[in-house]
């Protein structure tokens, strides 16, 4: 990508979009970004609500009026438009299919004339129950059963996967597809059960914080800086086409240990309370025991791997630097 190129992000106004938003704009692109705001939040661009190399459109990607027109003007589309966050999964599954689905059909669908380059994200979820140590990008893949809604969500996310990678093969579109695990950083919401915003909204108020489960379930957590820097990269990395690819951190932590790094950090005095799946999320509820990312593959194309520390990562979520 040269600078003063159009851009688009679709989901641009969400947490990791509104980051990578800065990111391209302070690099001198021009950027549409197109969110409808159901998940994405305005307030996320503020920074740079009036640069005049931003281009906002509050849509839908699959209704936006001239998207192909849209795309064809771009060099590079980010495509991060997607349903987020276990909670918002169970409760309204059949808009998690329709958007991640619908979406994503009609971004690629938009590219493909012109052939202009897509990175879809995706998720550390469609690895499902695997008990595997890390996960590798070709391993196979285990699912939950249909009658567990939570596992619609990964089947989703696995199927845009197999959408962009037959855009790529049958009809010569580059893709590229990114697995992003656990990212968090400034401006991520606990609104749809994110866990450190929570626990990091718990320690700051004083309240308990709760922890899902019985607290030995490990989560690696990576930096949005670092996220970002790796899907820029892998977007400018011609190795990365027809590619999927681990983003995240590899240090793994249970949720317990966390629960005690962000009371430490803040200087808390929050009780900490384990709180069965049951009364979070409803009966029959799985979780991932672990969810460690092997990085090998994004090191490899890129040269980089995320490397900042998890008290960092905290303070810079907490707002504290």
């Amino acid at each position: 990508m040269k600078q003063n190129q159009q851009i688009m992000i679709t989901g641009g106004a969400g947490f990791i979009g509104s980051h990578l938003t800065e990111r391209l704009l302070s690099e001198g692109f021009r950027v549409t970004v197109i969110d409808d705001f159901s998940t994405g939040n305005p307030q996320n661009l503020a920074a740079v609500a009036n640069n005049p190399r931003l281009k906002v459109i509050k849509s839908k990607v699959s209704s936006c009026a001239n998207l192909a027109e849209l795309v064809s003007e771009c060099s590079a589309v980010f495509h991060l438009a997607a349903a987020v966050g276990v909670e918002l999964v169970l409760r309204k599954p059949i808009d998690t299919l329709r958007t991640n689905l619908d979406e994503t059909e009609a971004i690629l669908s938009a590219a493909c004339p012109a052939r202009v380059p897509v990175l879809v994200t995706s998720t550390s979820e469609v690895y499902g129950k695997s008990q595997k140590d890390e996960f590798s990008e070709d391993d196979d893949l285990l699912i939950g059963p249909p009658t567990l809604t939570r596992w619609s969500y990964a089947c989703s996310k696995l199927m845009d996967e197999f959408l962009a990678l037959a855009y790529w093969r049958q009809r010569g579109l580059p893709v590229t597809i990114v697995r992003i695990f656990n990212t968090v950083g400034p401006r991520q919401t606990g609104r749809y059960g994110m866990v450190l915003p929570r626990f990091i909204a718990a320690a700051k108020t004083g309240k308990p914080i709760q922890v899902y489960g019985d607290g030995t379930q490990t989560r690696c957590f990576c930096d949005v800086s670092d996220t970002v820097e790796a899907i820029v990269r892998l977007q400018r990395s011609p190795g990365a086409t027809g590619e999927v690819f681990n983003v995240g951190s590899d240090h793994e932590i249970t949720l317990l240990d966390l629960a005690r790094k962000v009371r430490e950090v803040l200087q808390s005095n929050s009780a900490i309370e384990l709180v069965p799946y049951e009364m979070a999320y409803g009966p029959g509820f799985e979780d991932m025991r672990r969810r460690k990312p092997c990085l090998g593959k994004l090191e490899r194309v890129t040269g980089f791997r995320p490397a900042t520390s998890l008290e960092t990562i905290i303070r810079r979520a907490a707002g504290l630097m």
